[in-house]
């Protein structure tokens, strides 16, 4: 079966030229007729006499479209590979879109004298993909006869097609008759015959550039000239102009100068030598002297009409450059003598001009004239600074400056020294002896060369940095090649040393946190990972240096372990001052936890909720961590400020992209030692918040926003400068560490599943909830005994699990339909801080609750922020069921809320690489089981499950005795609350009692 369109329509399909070739058309058919067509009610029906692959005449009903209809559709034809003619059809549109794309469209007149666009000027090598292309042509792609299918301008589409034809069928000579196609075609005596497959592409791809620049409001926006309007419209009195263009694109010719030089001559002589060029065959090259004699192979190659396209070449040439106008007088265009000034042309402007019209300007190999400079930025290295980094720039201020140097070579022979840049600025000639051989150059660009060395520039060290980081740097508006010296080299040395494979040696001895052989701290209770050790590495040697880092690690990569160790890594060297740790305020209990756990013994306090205060905290003699929220550092910037901390770290530091919020601006008024910024998506939206980033961890890096969006945003953004790009990276590189969980180094070192409890603090209103439950229900509960006390203790349970979800959960009968906020529970706090760190990586994830109503909050929470959501429970029928997974695992939504008892077996959604179980379920078997939906054969990442618990609660308890007694818990808790029915009175107070470690904000 042929290829079909929009994987609906098996057809065949051939290109039906007209004149102009805006007028073309494509023809679909069936090849069984009888089967019918239908293009969504588009084309018009014709009776189209084909020539079948045998040579045999057959008439079919077919659809025929004009080219601008036709073009989507071939478009969607995306296997070129395949055979039959639709797919060859949809490669060559796509080939004339990337002709187009390139802007390869030249105006000029049809041979009627219609105005038309058509592709080109087409080098060597467009010419040969299209050559390929045309050998490629299966035979149904060119079987419409000369005639047949002749449009609006019918006539002269017969006319048009008769040049295109050959004869492809049985014969003595297939080449003759080709000129008596239109009428021999249309007696069917006649053998049939095939269009040539080059000619018949080349019509194809012209007919594609010349309906592209026309729209309905092209004659408006072009004043209703031509080249823009749809109707054809005849212009003769433009076909000389159109002669001239041709003869500048694609004429079949070049031409180019080749300067020759005889030095010994007194004084020495230049002349400039014309020559010519085949563009179809890039070899084929001879000089104009010998094509109009005659002589030599190359010359004769040419076709007879090279003579005069050289001549109109010329012309043009001549007027961008009139040194060059005897030629255009002379019988034989061959060679013209240029005086000394003539040269310096060459050497400057006049050569750029004359390449923009395609003549390029040949020199002599060997001689020496391309005088290249490059900025040398620090200052030079010196006996004494030469052991260690003392030279190094310290904070990128302002006011500190480096000086800026130059170093100039010829044709990259060399630096010259200044004694020789004076000689070849003070010659009165292009010409020059130097170094035994001799030097063609500009003598004005020598001057201004020998001006700018002699300038005595500095630039800022945050400049500095960025321009050896780079490269390259500009300069009273020039760009020039930049490299480092002194103590600024070794600085860039070490910045741009791989991360992921750093450099062995020690760079100096005072800045041990910039040596290689870091290796985790001793007070650190856990294995680090290689890529965590590499991490922990490369935060070492900034931090050590002085500059700030951006750790971007996708989740569950260990930033967290990562930043504990590097806490204890500077206060093993000496480092002073606490660590303040400002993040979400979901994320404070499992801060706490962390350090509790891998950094044991080091002081953790939290500066949040009531009470807070920062008494002693300078004074730690471990130096301890202080967590606080991005909130509450907003309110109490001032008292944060007025400690010495060593360092700050900003975790999802997202939080902070925008410079101009309030939170941003309070952020950077807390000073530190070192700054770190902890984020798995450093940019979301624009290149401003990753400015906003590493502004604050590194101040002055990037410059001020204004110029940062001129320099580097702006252009890259609009994707009209690559070298921007490759600029950016370079500059933010060394400060900004960014892994996925899919790159070479790091995956094979992740376990195939990641358990991680994440521990949140209750909002005010669901700890007010809490205690009044826990009050009032344990006064009942003492009043009661036998069925009706088991029955409170299940309420009793039941009630605190929905509080820890939302209030919304436990006060359904009051609040009824209203909407619930996430600022009213932690955990929704959190999962909204987990969703959109997985999303944001393009990740997918499960979300189980053991509540229908809370998985129906969380589906109007996501609905609210525009995130896609879809919901399974029990009451999901089975063919609804299938569908959900289904969409799933297509990718089409990335969040799926689950049931845990109606989805915990019997699912594969392995397209999830997060977990997420928002409340705890008593039997942890169930839990496993409900993890297995992802972790599962056919798995083919790592999984990470995320355990959400409300801190302090009897969720806490419960995943306390989880961890420490799991066989036991397995037969104790495997009943549920059923088994907790029978703890005494005091048992449960203590289980729900709410422990005083956290406050509502």
């Amino acid at each position: 079966m042929l290829p079909t369109i929009s994987g609906l329509i098996p057809c065949s399909a051939v290109f039906l030229p007209a004149e102009p070739a805006r007028e073309g058309r494509i023809a679909f058919w069936r090849p069984d007729p009888a089967e019918g067509l239908h293009l969504g009610g588009r084309g018009t029906p014709e009776q189209l006499t084909i020539v079948t692959p045998d040579l045999r005449r057959t008439t079919v009903p077919a659809l025929v479209l004009p080219l601008a209809e036709a073009l989507p559709l071939l478009t969607r034809v995306r296997s070129a590979a395949s055979a039959g003619a639709a797919p060859f059809w949809g490669a060559a549109t796509l080939l004339a879109l990337r002709f187009a794309a390139r802007g390869l469209l030249l105006p000029g007149l049809s041979p009627a004298g219609y105005d038309a666009w058509r592709l080109g000027p087409l080098d060597a090598a467009d010419l040969e993909e299209v050559r390929e292309l045309a050998a490629a042509m299966p035979p149904d792609a060119h079987c419409v006869p000369v005639g047949i299918g002749d449009g609006r301008h019918g006539r002269d589409a017969a006319k048009a097609t008769a040049g295109i034809l050959t004869e492809t069928g049985p014969g003595p000579d297939p080449g003759a008759g080709a000129g008596a196609g239109a009428a021999g075609d249309r007696d069917l005596a006649v053998p049939p015959r095939l269009p040539a497959p080059e000619p018949l592409l080349r019509a194809f791809l012209d007919a594609v550039a010349d309906t592209l620049p026309r729209s309905p409001a092209a004659p408006a926006a072009a004043g209703g000239s031509a080249y823009a309007a749809r109707p054809p419209q005849l212009h003769p009195e433009l076909r000389d102009w159109a002669a001239e263009v041709a003869a500048g694109h694609d004429a079949g010719v070049r031409v180019s100068l080749r300067i020759e030089v005889d030095p010994d001559a007194r004084p020495a002589a230049f002349r400039a030598v014309l020559q010519m060029h085949g563009l179809a065959d890039a070899a084929l090259v001879a000089d104009a002297a010998d094509v109009w004699a005659g002589s030599g192979p190359a010359a004769a190659a040419f076709p007879p009409g090279a003579r005069l396209d050289a001549l109109r070449a010329l012309r043009r040439a001549a007027r961008l450059w009139p040194p060059l106008a005897p030629l255009l007088g002379a019988a034989v265009p061959d060679a013209v003598n240029l005086a000394d000034e003539e040269v310096a042309e060459l050497l400057g402007e006049a050569a750029g001009a004359l390449a923009a019209d395609g003549v390029q300007v040949h020199w002599p190999r060997g001689l020496a004239r391309t005088l290249t400079a490059r900025a040398v930025v620090g200052r030079p290295a010196t006996g004494s600074d030469l052991p260690g980094l003392s030279g190094l720039p310290g904070p990128l201020s302002a006011t500190s400056a480096h000086p800026v140097g130059w170093r100039y070579a010829l044709s990259g022979q060399g630096d010259l020294t200044a004694d020789e840049l004076d000689r070849l600025a003070e010659a009165k000639r292009p010409l020059v002896r130097l170094r035994d051989q001799w030097v063609l150059i500009d003598p004005a660009a020598a001057r201004r060369a020998r001006a700018l060395a002699r300038e005595n520039r500095e630039v800022t060290a945050a400049d500095a940095l960025a321009a050896v980081l780079t490269g390259s740097a500009e300069l009273g508006g020039t760009r020039y090649d930049v490299e480092a010296t002194g103590p600024l080299e070794r600085l860039r040395t070490l910045l741009t040393a791989d991360p992921e494979h750093p450099a062995p040696e020690h760079p100096a001895p005072e800045h041990p946190d910039a040596q290689a052989d870091v290796r985790a701290p001793a007070a650190l209770r856990a294995t680090l990972r290689d890529y965590q050790l590499r991490g922990l590495r490369w935060l070492a040697r900034l931090t050590g240096l002085g500059f700030g880092a951006c750790l971007a690690d996708d989740m569950g990569l260990g930033k967290t372990v990562t930043l504990i160790a590097l806490h204890l890594h500077r206060q093993e060297h000496g480092h002073e001052g606490p660590t303040l740790v400002v993040c979400p305020a979901s994320l404070l209990g499992n801060w706490q936890r962390e350090i509790e756990k891998f950094a044991p013994g080091t002081p953790v306090r939290r500066f949040h909720g009531t009470g807070r205060d920062l008494e002693g905290v300078a004074g730690q003699p471990a130096g301890g961590f202080v967590l606080t929220t991005y909130g509450t550092m907003r309110l109490d910037a001032p008292r944060l400020a007025a400690v010495h901390w060593g360092m700050v770290v900003a975790d999802e530091a997202q939080h902070v992209k925008n410079p101009r919020s309030s939170t941003a601006k309070a952020l950077r008024t807390i000073p530190s030692a070192a700054r770190v910024a902890l984020t798995g998506t450093p940019v979301e939206n624009n290149l401003s918040e990753l400015w906003a980033v590493l502004d604050w961890t590194t101040p002055g890096l990037l410059g001020r926003l204004g110029t940062f969006r001129t320099r580097y945003a702006e252009p890259v953004e609009s994707g009209r400068d690559p070298r921007a790009a490759a600029r950016l990276g370079a500059l933010v590189r060394p400060f900004l560490l960014r892994r996925k969980k899919s790159d070479p180094g790091i995956a094979p070192e992740l376990p195939p599943k990641t358990e991680t409890d994440h521990a949140v603090s209750l909002t005010r209103e669901q700890a007010g909830l809490y205690e009044a439950v826990v009050r009032e229900t344990l006064a009942a509960i003492a009043a009661a005994d036998g069925m009706e006390r088991r029955g409170l203790v299940v309420k009793l349970l039941t009630s605190l699990k929905q509080i820890c979800n939302h209030p919304a959960q436990y006060t359904k009968e009051q609040h009824g339909p209203k909407e619930p906020t996430g600022a009213a529970s932690g955990k929704l706090e959190l999962l909204d801080e987990l969703l959109d760190t997985i999303l944001a990586e393009g990740g997918s994830v499960l979300v189980f609750t053991q509540y229908v109503t809370m998985a129906r909050i969380i589906e109007r929470h996501l609905t609210a922020r525009g995130i896609a959501s879809q919901l399974l429970h029990g009451g999901t029928p089975v063919p609804r069921r299938e569908e959900l997974v289904d969409r799933f695992q297509a990718g089409e939504v990335p969040v799926f809320l689950l049931s845990l008892k109606a989805a915990g077996t019997g699912l594969n959604l392995t397209r999830a690489g997060h977990v997420i179980h928002y409340d705890r379920w008593w039997n942890p078997a169930v839990e496993e089981q409900a993890t297995d939906r992802a972790y599962r054969i056919g798995q083919t990442q790592p999984v990470q499950v995320h355990r959400i618990i409300a801190e302090g609660t009897v969720e806490d308890r419960i995943a306390e005795l989880l961890e420490r007694k799991r066989a036991l818990a397995d037969a104790v808790l495997a009943g549920g609350e059923a088994a907790l029915t029978e703890l005494s009175d005091a048992e449960l107070a203590e289980l729900v009692a709410l422990r005083p470690t956290a406050s509502g904000e």
